[in-house]
């Protein structure tokens, strides 16, 4: 499974990155705003130094300004990818963009059919919700599992990218369930790397280990 970062923090970022864990970055309009910077800024920014894909969104809802400000966008770096809402103007901006070699992450994707029409318009990614599939009172790993089984049954090339991830066990079940990709916040990074018993682990050894040192003094 691959590890995208979910956020437009650079720092965060770097942290990840420097970790061999960051193998590409989904950002949107509510992330770019919490940073308080230039769009473009930040995402060339993130692409200079991230080699895998960069996902930046649009902020048109009607198919000609989608497209238009996709081939903007795909302009600012060799890996980005542009993210189009899964709308049926959105639908149609990504059949035309997957057309001229655009790479397209289709996102908001909350049912099977969904995901499904992206992938036959030619979507490169498509990104289902899972917390907030969970939030409605549905099953997101569940989604998950069986968008995997509709696009290896038509051999559909679509990646999943499991979104909307909170927990460790979003991410387990994301994986088990066959997604190909999640992208994670950064702050729940550090949870997936910790445990209690590692803590109490290294505590027990540390322990030991000055008991050792300090043997005969």
């Amino acid at each position: 499974m691959k590890f995208f970062l979910d956020t437009a923090n650079v720092d965060q970022i770097k942290r990840i990155n420097d970790l061999g864990l960051c193998d590409g970055v989904t950002t949107n309009p509510s992330l770019i705003n919490k940073e308080g910077r230039d769009f473009k800024e930040v995402v060339t920014e993130i692409a200079s130094f991230v080699d895998g894909p960069i996902s930046a969104e649009v902020t048109s809802y009607d198919y000609e300004n989608m497209v238009k400000e996709a081939r903007y966008i795909a302009t600012w770096a060799d890996n980005i990818v542009v993210k189009i809402p899964m709308t049926e103007d959105g639908l149609k901006a990504v059949n035309t963009l997957s057309k001229e070699g655009i790479k397209t992450n289709c996102t908001l994707i909350f049912s099977v059919s969904q995901g499904l029409m992206a992938a036959k318009a030619g979507a490169t990614y498509i990104s289902p919700f899972v917390g907030r599939i969970d939030d409605m009172g549905e099953d997101g790993i569940r989604l998950i599992r069986e968008l995997r089984e509709v696009l290896d049954i038509y051999g559909l090339e679509s990646e999943i990218i499991a979104a909307s991830i909170r927990t460790n066990k979003h991410l387990e079940g994301s994986a088990l369930a066959g997604a190909h990709i999640a992208t994670i916040p950064g702050s729940i990074f550090e949870k997936l790397w910790s445990h209690p018993l590692t803590d109490a682990g290294i505590a027990s050894f540390k322990k030991d280990w000055e008991a050792f040192e300090n043997r005969g003094k």
